[in-house]
């Protein structure tokens, strides 16, 4: 997103919040546009999907709006709500195809072997072992194994609200410690 589609965005959204309904109607309409581009490029195989994806990342951005700090880019913040709500739809449409992947084609088995999913996996466990267990357990368990907030909650010990607290922060610090190997 450019500075002035950042900055226009940004308007409309801090006039949305403060009342103005217009504003906010505007600045819906807008990030629709930027959505349906990003989904787009994102899940070209999948372009039936892209509609109702876009559907829930404004869903998701209505329901959060209340956590946008207006000190912070807009843009990161729509980013990473879009981004949550892609990677679930990539993990349940993954659980869904994974029923219709053939098991019989063992001349595949040895045909190219790729290691980046388990150096992603690696890569991943060294970023969460700098996280406490209140912000790391609630973001192994539910986003990376897709279990609930409150089956993470009885799995952990934590109450719901300190799990989505800890997913919330630990996310937070994640992405300042990625920030900061750049």
């Amino acid at each position: 997103m450019s500075h002035d589609a950042e900055s226009r965005l940004k308007a409309l959204f801090i006039s949305g919040l403060a009342g103005d309904q217009n504003a906010y109607h505007s600045f819906l309409q807008a990030l629709t546009r930027h959505l349906r581009g990003y989904l787009r490029k994102r899940i070209p195989h999948r372009l039936d999907d892209v509609e109702d994806l876009v559907q829930e990342i404004l869903l998701a951005v209505h329901n959060a709006r209340h956590t946008y700090r207006s000190d912070e880019p807009l843009t990161a913040w729509l980013h990473a709500i879009a981004r949550y709500k892609l990677m679930d739809f990539f993990r349940s449409h993954a659980r869904r195809e994974s029923l219709n992947v053939p098991l019989d084609d063992h001349e595949e088995l040895l045909a190219a072997a790729d290691d980046e999913p388990a150096q992603a996996r690696h890569d991943i466990g060294k970023l969460l072992e700098h996280l406490p267990d209140k912000q790391r357990l609630p973001i192994v368990h539910m986003k990376l194994e897709g279990l609930s907030v409150t089956e993470t909650a009885q799995l952990t010990g934590l109450s719901e609200s300190a799990v989505k607290v800890g997913v919330h922060r630990g996310l937070k610090a994640l992405a300042a410690k990625i920030r900061g190997l750049r």
